[in-house]
């Protein structure tokens, strides 16, 4: 049913960085703003997904032309709960930012600058034309590659660029498998595009395009071997940058991946077995990277890599059950990998390092907080009943329906890894005693913030740890959720007829 709402996630982010603009000289006025339309985008965000809920998928034709002609926007449970989950990170990273953010980016455009990257992440979602998801794509990397530059820093100004040249390479190969897909079906509609590459008879030039937008969003993803631009970039920006970098970025990716490989291009034999493929290294690569890194921000950084690989697995097994896993673990890891990057900017704000070796004694000065920031990290590991244990667990059960043992043991052997570099992680940052260090050279900054700053970062912390273990706690709800969004995605035909009508 056709419904204008469904864009207003995307224009009121659009509005709130106008109005951004107009407060520029203004930094408290830009927090307070920042901050009070985060939530109510949240409640718009929420709203949406109510709605799908109970009256099914919506669209909107833009300008009123009739799909597959116009521009269409699509809001089924799967990007309207994304769209939450977006809504949901920006406000956390909204309030750490009040407090951690400096004056000096915020007169840079801060603060409109991400609400324009939380626009093309919430227009992402919902784009039904697959064009227009190249150009959220772009409105994406445009906002994040001025964030990441923010502050002109040397080591900022090193990650941008390897940043944005894997990122633009992603966007010529995609454009490039947009441009043959139009040749080839004379459409750019998704839906209608599920109904004409069925009917496409030179199917090795299919296989062909398909692999391109493969290789296209797995760039995006970082996936195995097309991820060395994340880790050499994430651990550059401010934590409240690397958030959102580090929690929904990557996600876009997958989310298109999802999207595309059930929809448009239905994996043969041959291509399964290339995600598997890639799924399976890009486990081992992202746990065995986290395993040698020192920095807490490039821990979690490789970190990252892993779990894409637990998302890409689900798609590898290709069964409604798997699918289901890779869902729920895509809904724990958005909110996990925010706080964590989270976690670490406030150990930062406290001693003046990312370095676990220099780190030490947090527990014991500050027990409370700490059992905060355990919670993102036991649930990273998937301690039952914690948020990343069912996503694991739906993806092992998929596995076994598939009988696909080696899937099995490299989900097992990557959240051994993620268990053995935690432990290492809370015995160095969290047990072992604090050492003294130089306080000229590593400054507690967390001292000299107002009591305001100290409690929004904080603030930020235990809100999504709540999140987490809400997802924990109430992971059946969550479970329904997902299997039905998996059904959804592997019987397309609802989506193809709310979009397409009769």
């Amino acid at each position: 049913m056709s419904n204008p709402y469904i864009v207003l996630p995307v224009l009121f982010q659009l509005f709130v960085a106008v109005i951004l603009m107009f407060a520029w000289n203004r930094k408290n006025l830009q927090k307070l703003i920042s901050v009070v339309g985060s939530l109510i985008a949240l409640l718009i965000s929420l709203a949406l997904l109510i709605k799908v809920n109970q009256e099914g998928i919506q669209t909107m034709q833009a300008g009123g032309w009739i799909a597959p002609f116009g521009i269409t926007f699509v809001a089924d449970t799967l990007s309207a709960l994304l769209v939450v989950l977006t809504a949901t990170s920006g406000l956390a990273v909204s309030v750490f930012s009040v407090g951690s953010v400096r004056n000096a980016r915020i007169k840079f455009g801060y603060f409109p600058i991400f609400h324009l990257l939380i626009m093309g992440l919430s227009g992402a979602f919902l784009t039904g034309d697959i064009f227009n998801l190249y150009v959220w794509f772009e409105i994406i990397i445009i906002s994040s590659f001025v964030l990441i530059t923010i502050g002109g820093e040397k080591a900022q100004l090193e990650g941008a660029i390897k940043y944005v040249a894997m990122n633009l390479l992603a966007s010529v190969v995609f454009l490039t498998a947009i441009a043959i897909l139009y040749g080839l079906t004379g459409s750019l509609n998704m839906a209608d595009l599920s109904l004409q590459v069925a009917n496409v008879s030179n199917r090795g030039l299919v296989n062909v395009t398909a692999i391109l937008f493969l290789v296209g969003f797995g760039i995006k993803s970082a996936v195995f071997p097309l991820y060395f631009w994340l880790p050499a970039s994430y651990h550059t920006p401010p934590p409240a940058i690397s958030a959102i970098f580090g929690g929904l970025l990557t996600k876009v990716g997958v989310y298109a991946l999802l999207r595309v490989f059930t929809l448009i291009f239905i994996p043969d034999d041959f291509l399964l077995t290339v995600i598997t493929v890639m799924a399976l290294l890009t486990i081992l690569s992202g746990g065995f990277g986290a395993l040698m890194q020192n920095n807490i921000r490039k821990v979690f950084s490789y970190l990252i890599i892993c779990h894409i690989g637990f998302m890409l697995a689900g798609l590898g097994i290709y069964s409604t059950v798997a699918i289901a896993g890779a869902v729920f673990y895509l809904v724990h890891d958005i909110v996990v990998k925010t706080n964590l990057f989270l976690v670490s900017g406030v150990i930062f704000k406290f001693r003046g390092t990312y370095s676990m070796r220099l780190l030490g004694g947090f527990y014991k000065e500050h027990p409370l907080m700490s059992l905060f920031m355990a919670i993102p990290l036991f649930s990273l590991i998937g301690i039952p009943p914690l948020s990343g244990f069912w996503g694991k667990l739906l993806l092992i059960e998929g596995a076994m329906d598939q009988s696909n043992i080696l899937m099995i043991v490299f989900i097992l052997l990557g959240s051994f890894l993620t268990l053995f570099i935690i432990a290492k992680l809370w015995a160095e940052v969290f047990w072992k005693d604090a050492q003294e260090l130089p306080k000229k050279k590593y400054i507690r900054y967390f001292d000299e913030l107002k009591p305001l700053k100290k409690q929004a970062m904080l603030a930020s912390v235990v809100f999504l740890s709540l999140i987490s273990l809400g997802i924990g706690f109430g992971a059946e709800w969550v479970m329904q959720l997902a299997l039905r969004i998996a059904e959804n995605l592997m019987d397309p035909s609802p989506y193809i007829q709310a979009v397409l009508g009769s």
